[in-house]
């Protein structure tokens, strides 16, 4: 027995042979079938590499909250429960569809990103969250070092792509070009989440440059799903509670 789970480490069935080691401690060989055996194992080996790999995609992704669609708060109807959980089955990035989500500050539209991001991963694709100012701010860095084509090529490679905080400022001339080329990149062929707290019929002032504005609004509004959030803050709210629980 001891071969046999040597041989399984050596062939990197880390999952395999941990569960026929604990198998052989509990003394419940001898219940299982040889088919069930087998079973067993590959589906300790499956569910071993399926949360390696997860754990690998959520830390590339570099979410801003640890999130789940489990976890979203309903309250107060500032979101659609339905609209929610229909997005949930990332069928939107399926259709190359995009999402903006709306709203004030701190009512949590990044965190329902961030969940959606992470339901992704869960699914397989290849998630990438971005801060607006500082993807920008790390754009201009390798446009200086000579980074730049790499950084889009990662960015064009991810199946969704979250942009938060879109709007915070308007953009210069450096960050609407790449803007410009990150959407172009994406359109029609990946998914893109923009949380913002402008409303999207300001976009144009917010981006800049009428023509540019124009094309790229195009390609992101067009079939997009829009939330628009309602409702006060929730860091808000929280702060408001926890003053009533010392006081």
């Amino acid at each position: 027995m001891n071969q046999i789970l040597e041989k399984m480490r050596q062939m990197r069935l880390g999952g395999m042979a941990k569960a026929f080691q604990l198998t052989l401690e509990a003394d419940k060989n001898e219940s299982f079938t040889p088919d069930e055996m087998v079973n067993h194992l590959i589906e300790a080996e499956w569910d071993e590499r399926y949360n390696r790999k997860l754990d690998r995609s959520v830390k590339g992704a570099r979410f801003r909250y640890k999130a789940s669609i489990e976890q979203i708060n309903y309250q107060d109807n500032r979101v659609d429960r339905n609209q929610i959980m229909r997005l949930a089955t990332c069928d939107f990035i399926n259709k190359k569809q995009n999402i903006i989500l709306t709203g004030s500050t701190g009512i949590g539209k990044s965190y329902i990103a961030s969940a959606l991001g992470h339901q992704a991963c869960s699914l397989g694709y290849r998630v990438l969250y971005q801060h607006t100012s500082k993807l920008f701010s790390r754009l201009k860095a390798a446009k200086a070092d000579g980074t730049y084509i790499k950084e889009i090529a990662k960015i064009e490679k991810q199946h969704c792509l979250i942009i938060d905080d879109f709007g915070i400022q308007p953009l210069d001339a450096a960050s609407r070009a790449a803007l410009m080329e990150i959407i172009e990149d994406r359109h029609g062929k990946s998914s893109t989440v923009f949380t913002s707290q402008v409303p999207v019929s300001a976009w144009h002032e917010i981006i800049g440059e009428q023509t540019i504005a124009d094309a790229i609004l195009d390609r992101i509004v067009h079939d997009s799903h829009r939330i628009e959030m309602k409702g006060e803050s929730m860091r808000k709210k929280k702060n408001i509670n926890t003053e009533e629980i010392i006081d």
